[in-house]
């Protein structure tokens, strides 16, 4: 406690500690928190002993001359003492409040369960920020079939699976753009076989040895860290976060959010068949329903009466979609009570990446999904093609889900609606004139092992002096980049924004071609693989194939989807 410098009037508390991350304004506390502004000095005739204090002492006493001047003296001493035990109790009341709200959040952080964000096998580089510093987001969503807790045992599965490694049945990426205006959410089948990489167990401290196996059991050798770098490895997409739920975490989490709506053209109970047993119980009529609570868990976990894992990832998506439809619905993100109510809900029912360890973070994650359209939020399953070693598992199909990696780490959307050529900045300063523009050009078309092509770098660089650009330069450096890729200096802020867009036009680039950073000096065209050949850059890149081709894909403004039942388990 803070003593008060004035004697006699007891101690004041402190400021609130962490004010700020509940809301709370602090200047109401005054500059030491102890309630506002300190008194005004009072004037010297109200100082005993002053000389001029005396005839009201006098009066006071029966020997002054003013009559009545006794009595409103102690009238107005009155209203101070009751002004200032009125002041004093609200003062206890508001740093009582204060001091239970900061507890409250304590205690949510405290409860948040967190982990390491890698289990020591992360190596992808995180993606360059856009033209106006922005930076993509991932986060990797994990379903674990844990049953170690009574709760989770009570909702699904055998008492056989106690004690035995989780796995991570579920497994999405949920990629957001640079510029928050798209995002997408790819779901890898959990029987993928893949390169898992070493990994640091939390719980035994020892390190996993790397090694080729399904997907799914990376959680039971590194926990969710491991997923994650299972992932990066994959895929080479730097992942921010990642956030795990159980089926007792599913539960909660569906009931906060208050429902969401899915459909089954036949009716269907996915129950056990002779040969088939276990299943989710999921009972439903044909038709939408609003689905909360245990059956929006049952509806996640069904997979024979969608007749397969990829049926299942199907009507995930469709459930996220709704969800997100239906937090939209509520101006769940546009009410910070709403959001941060479902945060706390999150506290209990997520396991999270240890920067995620805060209400306020979940929050704030939670917030990055309000500007996204729904028509521009696209989820789909991993291209894939069938093991050779094991007709129940497959692989990732060659080309098209290298593509489908591409697009993420070039924070490109599936639906290609921003891929748009540059076009030269409307505000802000003017470009540089193109001769008096410094501009480096590096050879970048050796990729994965590829011989890059020869002199790229120089053909590029004389088509930009033809172009007007005499000062582009062939580097004598050499890199290595899947697209090309123009980026200027963070130093130089909107100029060098200016002068990038202008030689992004020239050579008629895309726009998300455009990147700052402050790994650069100057401005820098890296020509990548996607431009092998030729003076300019092509009108659209060749792609080994279509990503979204022949795999499943979810619109998230579609209401009309709806899941097909397998037969056996229709009534």
């Amino acid at each position: 406690m803070g003593q008060n410098s004035v004697r006699g009037e007891g101690t004041r508390p402190r400021r609130v500690q962490n004010a700020d991350q509940l809301g709370w304004d602090e200047s109401l506390y005054g500059e030491e928190g102890g309630g506002g502004k300190p008194p005004a000095p009072r004037s010297s005739g109200d100082e005993p002993g002053d000389g001029k204090g005396a005839p009201e002492k006098a009066a006071a006493d029966g020997g002054g001359h003013r009559r009545g001047g006794p009595r409103k003296r102690v009238k107005k001493k009155g209203k101070r003492r009751i002004l200032r035990w009125v002041a004093s109790t609200l003062a206890l009341l508001i740093l009582g409040t204060a001091g239970a709200g900061y507890l409250y959040y304590k205690h949510l952080s405290d409860s948040i369960r967190k982990g390491d964000r890698s289990a020591g096998g992360s190596n992808a580089k995180k993606s360059a920020a856009n033209a106006d510093g922005q930076t993509p987001l991932n986060v990797l969503l994990i379903g674990s079939d844990d049953r170690n807790k009574a709760e989770n045992l009570k909702l699904g599965g055998s008492k056989d699976s106690v004690g035995s490694r989780p796995l991570a049945d579920v497994q999405m990426l949920m990629h957001v753009s640079a510029d928050r205006k798209s995002a997408s959410v790819i779901s890898i089948p959990r029987d993928t076989r893949v390169d898992i990489p070493a990994c640091v167990n939390p719980e035994t401290k020892k390190t996993e040895p790397a090694t080729n196996t399904l997907i799914n059991e990376a959680l039971g050798r590194g926990g969710a860290g491991c997923v994650l770098d299972t992932w990066e490895k994959l895929t080479g997409v730097y992942i921010d976060h990642w956030v795990m739920v159980d089926f007792a975490g599913v539960v909660s989490m569906a009931d906060a959010v208050g429902g969401a709506d899915v459909c089954v053209k036949q009716n269907v109970y996915d129950g056990p068949k002779p040969k088939v047993p276990g299943g989710s119980h999921l009972r439903l009529t044909a038709g939408t329903h609003k689905i909360k609570g245990e059956q929006a868990l049952q509806w996640l976990r069904t997979r024979h009466a969608f007749e397969s894992d990829l049926g299942r990832a199907k009507a995930q998506h469709m459930y996220l979609n709704s969800v997100m439809r239906e937090l939209k619905k509520q101006n769940a993100f546009t009410n910070p009570g709403r959001i941060m109510g479902l945060a706390e809900t999150a506290v209990n029912a997520l396991q999270v990446s240890r920067e995620l360890g805060t209400p306020k973070k979940l929050y704030d994650l939670g917030m990055e999904f309000k500007s996204v359209p729904m028509e521009r939020m696209n989820m789909l399953t991993m291209p894939r093609i069938q093991d050779p070693k094991n007709k129940d598992h497959v692989l990732p199909a060659p080309g098209s889900a290298d593509a489908l990696w591409s697009l993420l780490r070039d924070d490109k959307p599936l639906d290609k609606k921003d891929d748009a050529p540059a076009k030269p900045e409307s505000k802000g300063p003017a470009a540089t004139p193109a001769g008096s523009l410094a501009l480096s050009v590096v050879n970048g078309t050796g990729v994965n092992g590829a011989p890059p092509t020869q002199k790229r770098a120089t053909t590029v660089s004389d088509t930009l002096k033809n172009k007007g650009f005499y000062k582009a330069k062939a580097s004598d450096t050499r890199g290595s980049a899947a697209v090309t890729t123009l980026t200027y200096p963070k130093s130089a802020g909107a100029q060098g924004k200016a002068d990038a867009m202008s030689v992004a036009t020239a050579m008629e680039l895309p726009s998300s071609a455009v990147k700052v950073s402050a790994d650069v000096s100057t401005l820098t065209l890296t020509v990548g693989a996607d431009w092998r050949t030729g003076a300019t850059y092509p009108k659209k890149a060749v792609e080994d194939s279509d990503p979204l081709k022949d795999t499943e894909n979810v619109n998230g403004a579609s209401k009309s989807d709806c899941m097909d039942v397998y037969w056996p388990y229709r009534w």
